[in-house]
């Protein structure tokens, strides 16, 4: 008698690293990409301490606080996720990098490319703004196809597949709408300016940004905590509801209207993505070896807390008046209470992570991750990074120019901080690699 087959058990996140050490690119390519995020980081905290005076009268256009989100989005964020995905999705789908040498070479039109457009902003350059969206167009157009070309080799993780495939379209979104915004800036309009602005914002901070960090946290979160991946059906489940969300997000700028129905049904099933979401990282943690991940998983946690609240301000904002604090707290909830926080609690992991599969390469006794880590920075980092997001918000609701100098002087200690941790991870990566020598 043939007994039935056992129902299949789930994965290890440790299985992802099986032969990982080939599928690494040169350690300077995706550290070239966070130590950009890591400057940029820095001079957003740095341009909000300069120039608070303006914000409290920004609504919207062409300034330094355009210019200070944009060194947050482009310059933190994007880079971030580019340096990220490109090393760490070849390692969780065990194919390498299509063409290593092209990353390098994109960065050297990225980075300078944010910090024209940046510029550009900020002064009101339009020509400067101009060459330096080109740049960055120019740039991510190889990257999507890089990533699109890992995600068609992709064996199984159906799930972080459809999440990938889901970034990638709003990645395009994304570019059409920056295209449009530069072309209204420049006198030749596209699409009219609210629905540029909405579909760049949901195409670029719920679309790619956010379906990226959901889809990595379901490979990130069991190599973290040494626990089981997520069922592959409830990870295809809880994707296609995000991405019903975004879609539906990103139609209503485009349906002026349908806008308001659209909008009440992109937040209902952005719950129910966020819900399901939360589900999978309870199961993970649930079957977890290291459950406690420190500073770090306090920062993730939050930047699930500043989804869950920027849910809660867009639902306000559908019925307050158009110009209600509810729209401001909305976004500095999305951009920098979910996104800024999780990617920097995400980042304390994955570098020290990376550095030691680097220093592992022709070592007997390699250092372990925390050997590579200042711990003191990180925990400075994170007290100063949640003060000075309470400080920012305070100062955007009362409108207050000294709430704001502030905050971004908070901010600025914290992003030194954060850079003091960068930079001594290098460093002792280097000694490492030299003593070994």
């Amino acid at each position: 008698m043939v007994s039935p087959a056992a129902p299949k058990r789930a994965a290890l996140g440790g299985s992802f690293l099986s032969g990982a050490t080939g599928r690494l690119l040169p350690a300077s390519v995706p550290f070239r990409y966070f130590g950009a995020a890591t400057l940029f980081h820095l001079a957003a905290w740095l341009l909000l301490l300069i120039t608070a005076d303006a914000w409290p009268g920004w609504h919207g256009g062409l300034g330094w606080p355009l210019a200070t989100l944009h060194l947050i989005t482009l310059g933190t964020l994007l880079a971030s996720a580019i340096g990220a995905s490109l090393q760490l999705l070849p390692v969780a789908t065990r194919q390498p990098v299509r063409w290593p040498r092209l990353p390098a070479l994109l960065w050297w039109l990225y980075v300078p490319g944010v910090a024209l457009l940046v510029c550009g902003m900020g002064t009101a350059r339009v020509d400067w703004l101009a060459a330096g969206a080109a740049m960055v167009i120019t740039a991510l157009l190889p990257f999507a196809v890089l990533l699109g070309l890992n995600l068609l080799a992709a064996r199984g993780m159906a799930g972080v597949v459809l999440h990938g495939w889901g970034a990638q379209a709003a990645l395009a979104l994304l570019l059409i709408s920056a295209a449009a915004l530069v072309a209204l800036w420049t006198g030749h309009p596209l699409l009219d300016r609210d629905s540029a602005r909405g579909l760049h914002l949901v195409a670029g901070v719920f679309g790619f940004m956010g379906l990226l960090a959901f889809g990595l946290s379901y490979v990130l979160l069991p190599m973290f905590t040494l626990g089981r991946v997520p069922d592959e059906r409830r990870q295809v489940i809880a994707g296609s509801v995000a991405l019903l969300a975004v879609a539906l997000a990103a139609a209503a700028p485009l349906q002026h209207a349908f806008a308001l129905p659209l909008r009440a049904a992109a937040l209902l099933a952005g719950a129910a993505a966020l819900l399901l979401h939360l589900r999978l990282v309870r199961a993970i943690l649930a079957s977890a070896m290291r459950r406690d991940l420190g500073i770090a998983g306090r920062l993730m946690a939050g930047g699930w807390a500043g989804l869950a609240l920027a849910l809660v301000a867009a639902a306000v904002a559908l019925v307050a008046a158009p110009d209600s604090p509810a729209g401001r707290l909305f976004a500095l909830a999305a951009v920098l209470g979910w996104l800024l926080s999780f990617l920097l609690g995400v980042l304390q992991r994955i570098l020290p992570f990376l550095a030691s599969m680097h220093a592992a390469q022709g070592q007997r006794r390699p250092p372990t991750p925390s050997a590579l880590t200042l711990t003191r920075a990180l925990n400075w980092h994170a007290v100063a990074h949640a003060l000075a997001l309470a400080l920012l918000a305070a100062g955007l609701a009362a409108s207050s120019p000294v709430l704001l100098r502030i905050a971004g002087a908070v901010g600025s200690l914290g992003a030194l901080c954060f850079a003091a941790f960068f930079a001594v991870l290098l460093n002792r990566l280097r000694l490492s690699r030299a003593g070994e020598g």
